[in-house]
């Protein structure tokens, strides 16, 4: 299938996903339970909460605490899931995720919504674009990013049945759908096209704009390589270095910092197995400020049209 051919069958927030994924994860297993810092509302927790009185906990503006309860569950046998913005699931309370959850391999689910500069008018103090890096190198923590509503959804499902502490990533804009649930698997990439002239490699809501800029590429006559990466961590390696071996070239995009996130995992990964140039398209160590997502992900330079420019630079990068 050509990247033009792939379509969006409607938009919602992917943090909707992560509600209505958390549902059904509840009623298939008795041990679920939701923890949150006084934002119910904002992590679509409405259902489950109506569904499942008991095993809901509102912890209030204690981030901390709530981590600590979470542990404190989980060795009661419990499957808790925080939740709270992706700044305060991480930055606010890194300590007690690294001492109470890593150190010990607690099977908690740190749940983040609000990710990234897509936040949009909230601003800087709330667009956390360090996370996804502070989470990844702590030992053990497995590290999800999913791309739509529908692989939210799905993600949310699989982390319940996974054994072990996640952080799993998600976003508050409307965005397009255009996944099955059946074809998310924790540390498997997902391809969306086969190529041969560059890959790009992408996670969250910029694996859509990664489609677009693809199919644009290919209009050009470039034949493109996209995946999407939802699992930072563990890697999908196999599939990132065989990639990497048919096009000698890569694009990583990302709503983060491109110090610390997917594009340094995937330079690692290229630098041990197959080293190739590599362009990044994310924040350049700045923080965000208020705008509207669409505005703020131009002005940082990760539009399609960017994805589209560090594809071009990158393949002469590769022939010079």
């Amino acid at each position: 299938m050509a990247l033009k051919d792939i379509q969006s069958t409607g938009s919602k927030d992917t943090r909707s996903g992560f509600g209505d994924g958390i549902v059904e994860a509840a009623r298939k297993n008795e041990n679920i339970v939701a923890l949150t810092a006084d934002l119910l509302g904002s992590m679509k927790l409405n259902q489950f909460v109506k569904e499942f009185p008991e095993r809901f906990v509102q912890c209030g503006i204690g981030e901390a605490n709530m981590i600590g309860v979470a542990s404190g569950l989980s060795i009661g046998g419990k499957i808790p899931f925080t939740t709270t913005f992706a700044n305060f699931s991480t930055g606010r309370v890194y300590d007690q995720i690294r001492q109470s959850v890593a150190y010990s391999g607690k099977n908690v689910k740190i749940c983040a919504s609000h990710a990234g500069v897509t936040l949009g008018e909230d601003g800087a103090t709330h667009q956390i674009l360090e996370d996804i890096g502070l989470m990844k190198m702590l030992p053990g923590m497995t590290v999800v990013v999913p791309c739509d509503y529908t692989q939210t959804k799905a993600a949310t499902q699989a982390i319940a049945e996974y054994e072990g502490p996640v952080y799993l990533r998600f976003g508050r804009p409307s965005w397009p759908i255009f996944t099955k649930e059946e074809d998310f698997q924790i540390g498997k990439a997902q391809y969306f096209s086969e190529g041969t002239d560059v890959t790009i490699l992408a996670c969250g809501h910029l694996v859509w704009n990664a489609i677009q800029a693809g199919a644009e590429l290919e209009e050009k006559g470039i034949s493109v390589e996209v995946i999407n990466i939802h699992t930072i961590k563990p890697l999908d390696e196999e599939a990132v270095i065989n990639s990497l071996k048919k096009t000698k070239c890569a694009v990583t995009a990302e709503e983060h910092n491109i110090i610390g996130g997917l594009g340094d995992a995937i330079a690692q990964c290229a630098a041990k197995n197959f080293p190739v140039p590599i362009e990044y398209v994310g924040t350049k160590d700045t923080f965000g400020e208020s705008g509207t997502p669409k505005e703020l992900l131009k002005k940082y330079g990760m539009d399609v049209s960017d994805i589209v420019a560090a594809a071009e630079k990158v393949m002469a990068r590769k022939s010079a």
